[in-house]
């Protein structure tokens, strides 16, 4: 009966360890996510406003040489990240396509004008330097208008503003919730261990000796949690990587070295915290109360 028992015992300890580990590399793997989503903020910022363009219409006499000098002033500006000039028989092929119609046949002449598309670095994106874009550009005799969404670039920015308020105020609750699931995982581990606690305690071991296994062992599996996550955190970055390179950046070594660094310290002292937390109450509890 004796094997027997210490046989149970071992496998629940070990069931406990394995148990705290995978909770807590959990956790930290979901706070990683937020801290990755937090970091890259401005650069998904970034790329949102600058899938934010207008379109240049030109007069249908324009020449050649002046569309090509128009595209350069462009492509000089500092507002602008990239051009791209719009033949009207391009436009009018892309326009069948998508009508599922000729219209060119049955109006008998091709009603579109040459265009220029433009994409607008992040900083410009917004309805007042579009405006003060608009008004110079008016000025030039072969334009003869400038198309872009009023709304939607107010919209953009407006969400851009409250998601960034919304995602900071999600990770002050996801770290409070993150700390109580991480406390209340060590708190059943030690609670398997409390007839061991106690009995150190009778035999007399100070209350610092009897801690500093449990403190270590929390410390511990702290890191190795914090390690078990930034791995999982590295593949996740590696997969976005290839579906979306413009999103995330692997070159900015320092940001995600800090995101790692915190994580381990998180995990570390979390662990420590509340290792302490639950070892120092099963000092304090009477023996009649283990049961």
């Amino acid at each position: 009966m004796s094997a027997n028992h210490q046989s149970h015992t071992k496998r629940r300890l070990i069931s406990s360890y394995f148990t705290t580990i995978i909770s807590i590399s959990l956790v930290l793997f979901m706070l990683g996510i937020l801290g990755l989503i937090l970091l890259n903020t401005q650069q998904i910022s970034n790329h949102v406003k600058e899938n934010i363009g207008f379109s240049i219409i030109l007069k249908g006499e324009v020449k050649d040489v002046d569309i090509n000098q128009i595209k350069k002033t462009l492509d000089a500006e500092n507002y602008v990240k990239a051009t791209h000039f719009i033949h009207p028989d391009t436009a009018a092929a892309e326009l069948q396509r998508d009508l599922g119609e000729d219209f060119i046949s049955f109006l008998g002449y091709n009603p579109l004008l040459p265009s220029i598309d433009v994409k607008l670095n992040a900083d410009y994106a917004n309805t007042d330097s579009l405006s003060i874009i608009e008004a110079d550009l008016l000025n030039n005799p072969n334009i003869k208008e400038v198309i872009y969404q009023k709304d939607l670039v107010s919209l953009v920015n407006q969400n851009v503003k409250k998601i960034s308020f919304y995602m900071l105020a999600f990770s002050g609750l996801l770290l409070f919730i993150a700390t109580a699931l991480i406390n209340n995982t060590i708190r059943l581990s030690i609670y398997s261990k409390r007839f061991l606690i106690k009995t150190m305690q009778l035999v007399g071991a100070r209350h610092s000796f009897i801690r500093r296994p449990f403190v270590l062992q929390g410390i511990g599996n702290g890191i190795v949690s914090a390690f078990i996550a930034i791995s999982l955190i590295i593949v996740v970055l590696y997969y976005f990587q290839q579906q979306y390179p413009e999103l995330i950046d692997f070159r900015n070594f320092e940001l995600y070295g800090a995101l790692f660094l915190i994580m381990i310290v998180l995990g570390i002292l979390i662990s420590w915290i509340s290792t302490n937390l639950a070892v120092r109450k099963y000092l304090r509890i009477q023996t009649g109360d283990l049961y």
